[in-house]
């Protein structure tokens, strides 16, 4: 055993050796990706040109992976030359650094130009915005003020869809305007991404009011959508004659990977390998510092398609159990896109005389709160709990959801719910 213990010994420390450089090299690898986006991100601050971007962290990953593989692989034999390490590296770092360069530079799929729905017609607004919208006429005008259908997302919108739904409004002698805001399906993109925001739509949603020669509008709002129809209400209060805002984003940021919760392991998984892509990682890394110089690497229709098969992914979350998709064509910029939240929406609409109806799903994933924030402050508003309907409330119960909201714009009582905690079968957060 005394002979054999030296012997031990040595191989104790060989192997500790080994190991220990084994680990480091695996942190160097795993640092090269994170290095190179972050390089993304700082350049992203001086410039928008594609080729320096895309090859200054090229240039870091290629970099940052070369010292992960010296650590990693053992140094060879005495016996064999030192060359066939040398080799064994640069095959390895050639390879490796291809197939991220050629993922990278590669254009993604570019979504398809949707085609135009029945009765498709286009709003050029004195803001700049060209804007798609279709218009259900009542058969016999009753003189009241038309209903304008704010789509959320933001930037996801269903223009066919939500006309063909919203449209039946119109049998009660109401006109109804459904509408893609800017960057969103079919209406126009900006060149520059940083010039979406809660103002631009609330410009484009007042030109819009002055187009149709309207004193005031009824609004309906779909979650980001009811978030700016109270904008709207707190900037143009005298403009607006009732207010809907359905599963409505809170007027308070709410906390990110709420859907999440709503989906399994395995749904959650196949959702997270979506956005492991070089192109959709740099994507995401220029957008958080320089949207310009995101737009400039990703091209619109590329990132909507890939945006489009994330949100295909995360549709369970957005259903209370099954259901077909809708044809909803998302605008990428103009949805990952910072919009702050500001606190003058709140303070604008606290103690408004508006009617408002908001309407809330059983297994709605955004917060109880959400909704019940804007009940607390306006007093004219009542809530409506739909049972077994989730975010889009109107696509699980479109039955009922239809019949409060016709009740509502008439002016006929509502069964509301009056409590302030949420009913004891909400799924949501509180």
């Amino acid at each position: 055993m005394r002979v054999l213990w030296p012997v031990w010994r040595r191989l104790a420390r060989r192997g500790l050796r080994l190991a220990g450089r084994a680990l480091a090299g695996v942190a160097v690898l795993v640092l090269a990706p994170v290095l190179a986006l972050a390089t993304l991100g700082g350049l992203a601050g001086l410039t928008a040109t594609p080729a320096v971007l895309l090859g200054a962290a090229l240039g870091v990953f290629a970099s940052i992976f070369f010292l992960g593989l010296l650590l990693l692989l053992p140094r060879p034999a005495s016996r064999l030359p030192r060359w066939l390490r040398a080799l064994a590296i640069l095959g390895v770092e050639a390879l490796v650094v291809w197939q991220v360069a050629a993922a990278t530079l590669a254009p993604l799929r570019d979504a398809l130009p949707p085609p135009p729905v029945a009765g498709q017609r286009i709003w050029e607004l004195s803001t700049g915005s060209r804007l798609a919208y279709v218009v259900r006429k009542p058969k016999r005008s009753r003189g009241l003020p038309p209903v304008v259908v704010l789509h959320g997302g933001p930037g996801r919108a269903d223009l066919g869809g939500d006309s063909a739904f919203f449209g039946a409004l119109a049998a009660d002698g109401r006109p109804v305007y459904v509408y893609d805001q800017v960057g969103a399906g079919r209406s126009s993109r900006l060149a520059d991404p940083g010039g979406y925001s809660l103002t631009r739509d609330l410009d484009d949603l007042e030109a819009i009011r002055l187009r149709l020669g309207a004193d005031r509008l009824v609004l309906v709002g779909h979650a980001e959508g009811a978030l700016l129809a109270a904008a709207y209400l707190a900037r143009h209060p005298g403009n607006v004659d009732r207010l809907v805002l359905s599963s409505p984003a809170g007027l308070r940021p709410a906390p990110s990977g709420a859907a999440l919760a709503r989906l399994d392991a395995a749904q959650n998984r196949r959702l997270a390998l979506s956005l492991l892509h070089p192109r959709v990682l740099a994507a995401s890394a220029l957008l958080q510092a320089n949207p310009a110089a995101a737009h400039s690497v990703v091209g619109d229709a590329e990132l909507d398609a890939r945006l489009a098969a994330y949100h295909r992914l995360l549709l369970p979350a957005r259903r209370c159990g099954s259901g077909a998709a809708p044809a909803a064509v998302t605008g990428a910029y103009a949805n990952l896109v910072r919009r702050p939240i500001p606190s003058w929406i709140g303070e604008g609409i606290s103690g408004s005389p508006a009617p408002t109806l908001i309407v809330k799903g059983s297994c709605d994933y955004q917060s109880w709160s959400s909704a019940a924030g804007y009940r607390a402050i306006m007093p004219a508003s009542q809530l409506v709990y739909l049972r077994g309907a989730g975010h889009d409330a109107y696509r699980d119960r479109p039955g009922p959801y239809l019949e409060a909201v016709r009740a509502f714009l008439a002016g006929r009582p509502l069964s509301p719910h009056t409590g302030e905690l949420p009913p004891p079968d909400f799924q949501g957060p509180p």
